[in-house]
């Protein structure tokens, strides 16, 4: 298999996983047209032994290919190609720009009003969450821990309806979280954002608070971005496909 190193100037190089080989070539072969909208692809056994992989790598490949909207997996069938270029990710429910465009206009404005109104009891499970999560090493926990921060920041806000929003997209933030940790290695980028909102709520500061949570979404987007359109992401491979 012929993994690429791209490379953005003035940006340091991030390993890439096994999975993350292995979906850039699949990837990379549907949209030069090897696998055309309608094809099947070869099944998983075929897969794993041409690209000498393990099924459990390949499985997250598809799945990752299934949320950028390139293909859709029918159970007993296979998995077939829909779509050629990769336009807008869906999470579970809702696209990546439905949702972020909602959460630009739901979780600043939170951020803010937890900023005045948050009590010592929501700063201490803030707190205490953030530390679980910069010492957390496991993505599947992590991404758990990350949907409940955004939760805890809704919380301190005092305006139940705004927890309720939250919890309404609470599975998408979920599935976006975990993708972009696999794809765009977000966990510790994150942990020093969110550590930066719950400086702002600690100082009780709206603005900063604001500032804090705009510049998380900006960097989600970014990764998004960089994801969506691979030429400007900054990787190298690491070790090969695992076997």
């Amino acid at each position: 298999m012929n993994l690429s190193d791209s490379r953005t100037a003035g940006q340091p190089p991030r390993r890439i996983s096994a999975m993350e080989a292995v979906l850039a070539h699949l990837r990379a072969a549907i949209e030069r047209g090897e696998y055309a909208v309608g094809d099947k692809l070869p099944s998983e056994a075929e897969l794993c032994r041409t690209l000498e992989i393990s099924r459990p790598v390949l499985r997250e490949a598809l799945r990752a290919l299934q949320t950028m909207g390139l293909t859709v997996s029918k159970t007993g069938k296979g998995t077939f190609v829909v779509a050629n270029t990769v336009e807008d990710p869906t999470f579970g429910d809702y696209a990546a720009s439905d949702l972020l465009e909602v959460r630009r206009h739901v979780e600043i404005p939170v951020a803010g009003y937890a900023a005045v109104r948050r009590t010592p009891e929501n700063l201490d499970h803030l707190a205490h969450l953030l530390d679980r999560m910069e010492r957390e090493t496991d993505t599947t926990a992590w991404v758990a821990m990350d949907t409940l921060f955004h939760l805890a920041v809704a919380e301190a806000a005092q305006n139940p309806v705004f927890r309720r929003v939250i919890e309404e997209i609470r599975d998408a933030l979920a599935r976006q979280s975990a993708f972009l940790n696999e794809l765009g290695g977000r966990r510790e980028q994150s942990n020093r954002e969110h550590r930066a909102i719950v400086e702002a709520l600690i100082d009780g500061s709206e603005l900063d608070a604001t500032d804090a949570m705009a510049h998380h979404l900006d960097r989600v987007e970014t990764t998004l971005t960089d994801i969506v359109r691979p030429g400007h992401t900054s990787t190298t491979t690491e070790g090969g496909p695992e076997r």
